[in-house]
């Protein structure tokens, strides 16, 4: 769009083999009894020259045509940093569903390993006869149910694994060895300086995408409105023509022209004020979405803080009913081995136990996942660029 500004230049070199006569502009005097000006006859034509034209941009057509193609590089940047925004964000949400599910694989074996020795106890007591056997198939029932989760969180994981594998441009299974081993979640900040309004608009990338687009629509709107106003062009050529090759080294060959040309539309059919018309509404279109981007990234971003913190203060009030819920699988073990309570106490208290505690890691996973859709609403984050 910027060479459009500027004159252009050519070169070229034409030899031709012609038969005419007045018709093609070609005679040669002197042909006996016939006309001069009639005489057909074949020759050949060399000629080598340059040539260059330059349009004035009276009326800033060309230069309207400018600013929209600059508009859209940017448009197209910001799309590329929109992409990569989501990219990233995708990948952290990933990670901290997969450390999340293996934080869940070990409350689980851990839950495992405490009712298969409540089963043991069972047994021995139920051996002893200060149980039932009812006790051991209840335990033996629990134990299995517990077991029994194992293999979703394990399809989780590795699901979450092949889709890290693939966000970074791998293959399924490249980064199988490296994120099988169990790591804790990613911390998450106490405070988050969101800011202004304001800000949030410079730093979103589809906000800003949009605000290109916008200002490459009304720059075609300005191109559309100088097709109206005439065109003026300055031409000019000069060269050398023969009618041999050597004779284009012969003074008498040369020739030039040079001269303005002017263009005026009287008549299109109604084409201009169409195109006028649809360049407008274009205009309107990104105005509208322009509004649209604004208002869901508002949108988003008062979801992303209420859900931050909201899953903060679900996660506080869980922290407390899983130290309640050991000290309460603590405590019916006790009294069940002391005979003071019965079996089923220990069973509620242990699926209690795991309950809380799974959904405490789910909490934990959720707020880490809750701060990611932050980070994303912001536009990638709140500090730097």
């Amino acid at each position: 769009a910027r060479a459009g500004l500027a004159p252009t230049v050519g070169a070229g070199e034409s030899p031709q083999r012609v038969r005419g006569g007045l018709t093609q502009g070609i005679f040669r005097p002197n042909a006996g009894t016939q006309s001069s000006l009639l005489a057909p006859f074949e020759t050949n034509i060399f000629q080598q020259g340059f040539d260059a034209s330059w349009e004035i941009d009276l009326f800033g057509g060309k230069r309207h045509a400018l600013e929209a193609a600059t508009a859209d590089v940017a448009a197209t940047q910001e799309a590329r940093r929109d992409a990569l925004v989501g990219l990233l964000a995708e990948v952290a949400r990933n990670y901290a569903e997969l450390r999340g599910t293996g934080r869940r694989l070990e409350i689980a074996a851990h839950n495992i390993q405490l009712q298969a020795d409540t089963l043991e106890l069972a047994r021995v007591r139920a051996e002893a006869g200060l149980g039932t056997e009812l006790d051991v198939v209840r335990q033996t029932s629990q134990l299995a149910a517990t077991r029994a989760m194992v293999p979703a969180l394990e399809s989780a994981r590795q699901m979450s694994i092949h889709a890290l594998s693939v966000l970074l441009g791998e293959e399924p299974g490249a980064l199988a060895a490296e994120l099988t081993e169990a790591r804790p979640l990613p911390a998450t900040p106490p405070v988050v300086p969101v800011g202004l309004s304001s800000d949030l608009l410079k730093r979103r990338p589809d906000i800003r995408r949009a605000d290109a687009e916008v200002a490459a629509a009304s720059a075609r709107v300005g191109v559309a409105r100088s097709d109206f106003f005439p065109k003026i062009t300055l031409t000019g050529n000069a060269g050398r023509q023969g009618t041999s090759f050597s004779g284009l080294t012969l003074g008498a060959g040369n020739f030039f022209a040079v001269g303005p040309a002017i263009k005026l539309p009287l008549f299109t059919g109604g084409r201009l004020r169409a195109n006028m018309a649809a360049q407008k509404q274009r205009l309107a279109q990104a105005q509208l979405a322009y509004q649209s981007a604004v208002l869901r990234s508002l949108e988003e971003t008062e979801n992303a803080l209420t859900g931050y913190g909201r899953e903060q203060e679900r996660r506080e009030q869980l922290q407390s009913a899983a130290q309640a819920s050991r000290d309460a699988t603590h405590l019916a073990n006790e009294l069940y081995t002391g005979g003071l309570t019965d079996f089923l106490t220990v069973l509620d208290a242990q699926r209690q136990q795991l309950a809380i505690e799974d959904d405490l890691v789910q909490s934990d996973t959720a707020v880490v996942t809750c701060l990611v859709a932050l980070y994303k609403a912001l536009g990638g984050g709140w500090s730097g660029q």
